[in-house]
């Protein structure tokens, strides 16, 4: 997480992007294809990490090409992205999508071993314990960033924040070589993928609560604004481009704010509250981004949504874990939960950029409003928290 602060997907990519002179469709497919990337893979692995009995080697085996791409990137930017912008750009979105499809393809194995390994009413801590350490020490390194982006031409500045990237997933792989996997009690029976998605329709009838799935597609939508914050901050206020650091820095500011209460809020009252908590903060940084009257003011923006940063990171897979009926079938209610969501994770913020071209920003701003007010109201009104509604699993 320290490394995505120096490529952050609400603050450096676009406005690396930007000085590629990217149309707004493209910037707007920044967002697309990393959630992409992340969303869709999980539930066709699903099945495979059900039948495997230990599960981190398959992740140690694949996860080495979620860190190698920062190192493409850095190397694009240091040598293509002023001969050959365009180039440079498509390299951007491929190693995004590399990067984010190899994560999205091991979530529900690594998801499982922390299921596994972590209580339920310590699960909110530990994810927040873990955000906010990654946080405090990204906020630290925002500063480092701001000054590179002020004092370090471009794209030379974008690919010395890319090689601190790299450097920081190069430790993180060591730090993941150190877990010690809990043994699993029984693994699934390999089955053929076409026979295990068969099985998905009749999962979605038996279980009302997955009404979950449209309550996030919603939410989804809610934080397809976020990926041109920046980018229209900077053309409103004619601000400089070391002002990304600075957002950066509020971001992650945020994200500290949040993992500081909403890990502790997880475990005594469960992660609805918390996804409702973090869906209200992005429905106000849209509101916010619609009315800020300075620069100083649309600050708070990224505040608000490195809240909902920490929502998500705490919650948003936690609580699929504990849909799950049986510790199991957690791998298959990840994957569920996380591939339901790829046509609007990545139709969003591409419609997002297509309407920023045609009606402008805040025609952006004013629709992801409207998608997190009705978010709300379901995750409100038609999701009960499976903690306190007698789940066999729970307890």
């Amino acid at each position: 997480m320290v490394g995505l602060s120096f490529a952050s997907q609400a603050t450096i990519l676009p406005a690396f992007a930007a000085y590629l002179d990217a149309p707004n469709v493209a910037i707007g497919a920044i967002p697309a294809v990393m959630t992409l990337g992340w969303f869709l893979p999980s539930l066709f692995a699903a099945g495979h990490t059900e039948a495997l009995r230990r599960k981190l080697p398959f992740v140690l085996r694949h996860t080495v090409w979620e860190r190698v791409p920062f190192l493409v990137l850095a190397l694009a930017a240091f040598v293509a992205a002023e001969r050959a912008p365009g180039l440079a750009l498509g390299v951007l979105l491929a190693m995004l999508f590399l990067v984010t499809g190899v994560g999205g393809v091991l979530m529900p194995a690594w998801m499982d071993i922390v299921g596994r390994a972590i209580p339920v009413t310590l699960r909110g801590r530990f994810f927040a314990l873990a955000n906010l350490a990654a946080s405090a020490v990204g906020f630290a390194g925002s500063f480092l960033t701001s000054h590179v982006l002020g004092t370090v031409p471009a794209p030379r500045s974008y690919g010395i924040c890319f090689l601190y990237a790299s450097a920081c997933m190069a430790l993180s792989y060591v730090a993941l070589a150190l877990v010690r996997e809990p043994a699993a009690s029984t693994a699934a029976p390999p089955v053929a993928l076409r026979t295990y998605l068969a099985r998905v329709p009749a999962l979605l009838r038996r279980d009302a609560n997955l009404r979950f799935l449209l309550a996030r597609a919603f939410a989804i939508a809610a934080m397809m604004a976020s990926g041109f914050y920046t980018v229209y901050a900077l053309a409103a206020w004619d601000a400089p481009p070391s002002q990304a650091g600075v957002f950066t820095t509020l971001l992650l500011a945020g994200q500290v704010a949040g993992n500081v209460t909403l890990g502790w809020l997880a475990d005594r009252m469960g992660h609805r509250v918390v996804i409702i908590a973090g869906l209200a903060a992005t429905v106000g940084a849209n509101l916010l981004a619609l009315g800020a009257p300075s620069l100083a003011a649309f600050g708070a923006v990224f505040v608000l949504a490195g809240i909902q940063g920490a929502a998500i990171s705490v919650s948003n897979l936690n609580v699929l874990l504990e849909f799950a009926p049986t510790p199991r079938e957690q791998p298959t209610y990840v994957g569920l939960g996380t591939t339901s969501m790829a046509p609007v994770a990545c139709g969003a913020p591409l419609a997002a950029g297509l309407a920023a071209d045609a009606f402008g920003f805040t025609a952006v701003f004013a629709a992801a409003t409207a998608a997190g007010a009705i978010g709300l109201a379901l995750l409100v009104f038609a999701v009960r928290d499976p903690r306190h509604s007698g789940h066999p699993d729970i307890n």
